[in-house]
């Protein structure tokens, strides 16, 4: 079997960050006005008050602690609450292209590599900026490179689904080399006036090149020894805008149009599941667990890392088996895992092993073997 290798990841961070406290600041402001102009709902009975945020919350509840935007200002102003994006018009890139082309071109300089040698581009992301055209072929044309290009999206999980795709064309034939992106825009499907969840997400996008071993110049490579993925039904993550939208007027709006989660029946039943994928993954590859050096790990919640990593090695929770990323971006959503990748895996040695491992909606998770070249 043709032998696949990651030959290098890119990264693109927004210019602007928010810290937990001006989330805070401006949730806060959110919550005083909208209690003010309902005090007479509120006192009746016929509306609930809402309840303040905290930065101890966050922190406690998420190990969050800023993350970064495409734009600051939108987020954090309390009469708005969601990012200021002016359209652009068909004949400019798009935002979620433009981040992704950054990324690439990152990706692309550390693999050594140009975009003339891609010949597959894939886009996988939790959400998409439009329907269609597909924003990896906008992508394609302003890296200029050719072959094929498309997205997709299995939510948290994307950019591990994408890698398995990626990895089985280049095995296959159908491409030499591939480009993974994932150009996360979750400030946008994010509802910043909900205490349970306005803290959560963060902006970035991500890039793999995934080719065949012998055309791999770089000093940096990790071969792809194995991938699974695993999807089964919940409605516990949902986002439920869409096209369709416009075809029930008493939807437009309302508050399942944005990402809903029901957060404690998600951490229930969501690691275990990525536990004993990551172990009985590593088994069929004959891999035992003490032999996996660092677990790149989807970054939605401290707690949920500490305890699935705790699961798979069996002691107590170490950010040197399981980096921590997302304190700083906090959720970017399929990028996660791919940043803690990026970020950490330069003190590995060559024949360590490690797995890149994310999970969310669908519920879905992804799992890719890799080991130091």
């Amino acid at each position: 079997m043709q032998k696949v290798v990651i030959s290098g990841t890119g990264l693109f961070t927004p210019s602007e960050s928010v810290s937990n406290a001006e989330l805070v600041a401006s949730f806060n402001s959110y919550v005083e006005r909208f209690n003010e102009a309902n005090a007479a709902a509120i006192a009746s009975g016929d509306v609930t008050a809402l309840a303040p945020s905290s930065v101890e919350f966050i922190e406690k509840a998420s190990g969050i602690k800023s993350r970064y935007v495409v734009n600051k200002s939108g987020v954090i102003d309390p009469e708005r609450m969601f990012p200021a994006i002016p359209e652009r018009s068909n004949d400019e890139i798009g935002i979620q292209a433009e981040i992704g082309v950054a990324a690439a071109i990152d990706a692309l300089k550390r693999a050594g590599k140009t975009a003339a040698d891609v010949d597959g581009i894939i886009v996988a992301c939790s959400n998409m900026q439009r329907a269609y055209p597909a924003v990896a072929i906008e992508i394609q044309q302003a890296l200029g490179a050719g072959g094929y290009a498309y997205d997709m999206n299995v939510a948290c999980s994307s950019a591990t689904f994408g890698l398995q795709a990626a990895a089985d064309a280049v095995r296959g034939g159908s491409a030499r080399c591939v480009l993974v992106i994932s150009p996360e825009i979750t400030s946008a499907h994010l509802e910043w006036r909900d205490r349970d969840c306005h803290f959560i997400f963060g902006d970035v996008a991500t890039a793999i090149v995934v080719e065949l071993a012998e055309t791999c110049t770089s000093a940096d490579a990790f071969e792809v020894i194995g991938t699974r993925l695993h999807t089964q039904f919940s409605s516990a993550i949902r986002n439920n805008f869409g096209f369709l939208n416009r075809c029930d007027e008493a939807g437009v709006d309302a508050r399942d149009k944005l990402f809903k989660q029901e957060g404690r029946k998600v951490f229930k039943e969501v690691c275990p599941m990525v536990a004993d994928q990551i172990v009985s993954h590593s088994n069929d590859c004959g891999l035992a667990v003490s032999d996996l050096k660092r677990l790149w790990l989807h970054q939605a919640n401290l707690s949920m890392n500490e305890l699935i990593a705790k699961r798979v090695l069996g002691r107590e929770f170490n950010r040197d088996d399981a980096p921590v990323i997302l304190d700083e971006f906090a959720n970017t959503s399929s990028a996660g895992s791919i940043i803690a990748f990026h970020r950490h895996r330069d003190d590995l040695a060559t024949g360590d092993v490690g797995v890149i491992c994310s999970f969310g909606a669908g519920y879905s998770i992804g799992s890719v073997l890799v080991r130091r070249c």
